[in-house]
């Protein structure tokens, strides 16, 4: 065949679609079987039948016997035209199309139009098994799609869906399983898709690792505290007042006289810089406090050997000052120690507050307290709770406000404000706490005035340098009350801790290079305990159906109001009604709660 034979009505291949010639000029007129047209060079065609070939749709009309034919070409080439008289008996425009389908397919031929080759035995073998497995692995594919869809997954499916599971986590982009089914490829289609079929549990909770946090405590030997020199201040009552179920104490109070005593465990007696726990916390940079679990930043055999009351003499760096007329601390003293620890909660200590043991330091952190607002300390009060799971069920409690909660929160800032002071005075290099003014400085009444206010502060930070944090009211602070759950904070300790102790205390630069590294981790770890918090509020809304409950609206935007609900302290948005105002109290029904895409929609009652 040549070029020279195409005329009107021959079959010709356009690209990989059979073609009949309608007319030949300066260009080839062609008709594919949609009946559409096309005008083409000679060199874009090929031809496959000098014709007349008339109707398209006939061309698959054709048996013949391939097998045979490709035995007897074995070791030979032969043209399009002999091929098709060897396996159809005939060359005619069907006989020529399903010889070039041959030629495509690739199982018994190979080569071209214009001269095609019979492939070996060996090869036809091998081609053979290869689409026999393809076509299981086809199967096997579809049966899969099918059973992911129904949701009735076998022991073999887990493995496949890990990709979902990745999308899903935020670490990567793309799912062949999410692309079959037509599935948008984002975490939260993925998480839907994952709960539908039955891969995770309707409850799990993909919040830490999306955000990139550690999921398990670190697992690394922990050497033996080595014995030194303390000083005694066991004669001391010393109160570890945590919540209920607290697994990590890290702080005590005690009073002497008016000196008032902080006692922090001494981690960085155990923990020192640059060791390999030092630089496990620094990558985590804070204890991860999940409802369903914590995940601590050190192994947890450095809590349990250092909790303060875990045993029955524990080791302490405790911070000893008393308050002056200001309301500021004085007299500050550090000091590895060796102390006697009872604990109790919160609402333990609560009914004990006139009592002997606590009323001189109950006072002494209410005084210390009124300066703090003299200063412009902000005095937020918003709703909150605390979200846990036992035993596999979402429970959700308010937090009152109980006074010995504030009186330990002023304890441990008096304790802040005490190491802060120390390190400038004697020139030690610490990460200050600061934070800037806000642009209006408001003393908030209402639940309404209280959100307003907070949208107007700034998120406090690190600094090597001391400086004002606005929202405490203090000139000088430090975070130093929980080495066992802060990195910032055992820094402060490790620095505090070798000036005391006749050490030397690190540079400026490698302090701030110290937390510069774990503050990667900081956000991370605040996102994953915001974001879990929020999944199990929104597993308990699904959990009670249709929940009825009070709402307090917050702030009224164009078209949507803010709206808290204090027994969860879950902030949403309704739409917006002309009689709302600020601080009322409306009641609310859950409409719809999306997991997945943390959305929750309420209707006013």
């Amino acid at each position: 065949m040549t070029e020279t034979r195409i005329q009107t009505g021959s079959l010709v291949l356009y690209k990989i679609r059979p073609a009949i010639v309608e007319s030949v000029a300066d260009k080839i007129e062609i008709r594919f079987e949609d009946g559409k047209s096309k005008r083409v060079r000679d060199k874009d065609i090929s031809l496959l039948h000098p014709g007349p070939a008339r109707d398209l749709a006939t061309l698959d009309a054709v048996e013949g016997n391939v097998e045979e034919a490709w035995e007897l070409l074995q070791g030979e080439q032969a043209s399009l035209e002999e091929v098709a008289e060897l396996v159809y008996g005939e060359f005619t425009p069907a006989s020529a199309w399903a010889t070039w389908k041959l030629l495509r397919d690739g199982l018994y031929f190979e080569g071209s139009v214009r001269m095609l080759r019979a492939r070996t035995a060996q090869a036809v073998e091998e081609e053979r098994r290869q689409r026999e497995r393809k076509e299981a692995e086809q199967q096997q594919w579809d049966a899969f799609l099918q059973r992911v869809q129904q949701g009735r997954l076998e022991e073999q499916d887990f493995s496949r869906l890990g990709e979902v599971e990745r999308v899903a986590l935020g670490k990567t982009a793309k799912s062949r399983v999410l692309g079959a089914l037509n599935i948008t490829e984002t975490p939260e289609s993925a998480h839907a898709f994952l709960l539908r079929c039955g891969y995770w549990p309707e409850n799990h909770n993909p919040w830490p690792l999306r955000q990139g946090a550690a999921t398990e405590s670190p697992d690394l030997a922990v050497p033996a505290l080595v014995d030194e020199e303390r000083r005694d201040l066991t004669h001391l009552q010393s109160w570890a007042i945590d919540d209920e179920g607290n697994t990590d104490p890290d702080d005590a109070i005690s009073l002497e006289g008016d000196r008032v005593w902080v006692h922090v465990a001494d981690v960085a007696a155990l923990v020192h810089p640059d060791s390999h726990l030092d630089l496990a916390a620094r990558e985590r940079s804070a204890n991860l406090y999940l409802p369903e679990k914590m995940v601590q930043m050190l192994p947890p055999e450095v809590t349990d050997k250092l909790g303060l009351g875990l045993q029955e003499e524990s080791v302490a760096l405790s911070f000893g000052f008393r308050l002056d007329a200001q309301g500021e601390v004085r007299d500050i003293e550090i000091t590895p120690s060796r102390v006697r620890v009872t604990r109790i909660s919160y609402e333990q200590a609560e009914q004990r507050l006139q009592d002997d043991d606590f009323r001189t330091l109950y006072e002494l952190t209410r005084a210390y307290r009124a300066a703090r607002l003299a200063r412009n300390a902000a005095e937020i009060n918003l709703p909150e709770v605390s979200v846990r799971v036992v035993d596999g069920k979402v429970v959700i409690k308010p937090l009152p406000r109980l006074e010995s909660r504030q009186m330990v929160t002023d304890a441990m800032l008096m304790a802040g404000e005490a190491s802060a002071r120390f390190a400038q005075q004697n020139a030690i290099v610490i990460p200050y706490a600061v934070q800037p003014e806000p642009s209006e400085i408001r003393q908030p009444q209402t639940m309404s005035e209280a959100y307003a206010y907070r949208r107007l502060f700034k998120p406090s930070n690190a600094a090597l340098s001391p400086g004002r944090h606005f929202g405490l009211g203090l000139d000088y602070y430090a975070r130093a009350t929980s080495p066992l759950r802060r990195y910032v904070d055992l820094v402060v300790h490790q620095q505090l801790r070798a000036f005391v102790t006749g050490g030397t205390p690190q540079d400026k630069d490698k302090v701030g290079e110290r937390v510069a590294a774990a503050a990667a981790s900081t956000g991370l770890i605040r996102r994953s305990e915001r974001l879990s918090n929020l999944h199990w509020k929104l597993i308990w809304l699904k959990e009670q159906g249709e929940w009825q409950g009070e709402a307090v609206i917050m702030a009224l935007e164009e078209r949507k109001a803010v709206v808290m609900i204090p027994e969860l302290a879950l902030e949403s948005r309704i739409r917006r009604s002309d009689d709302m105002q600020p601080d009322q109290r409306i009641r609310l029904q859950v409409q719809e709660v999306d997991v997945p895409t943390q959305s929750v929609y309420f209707r006013k009652l």
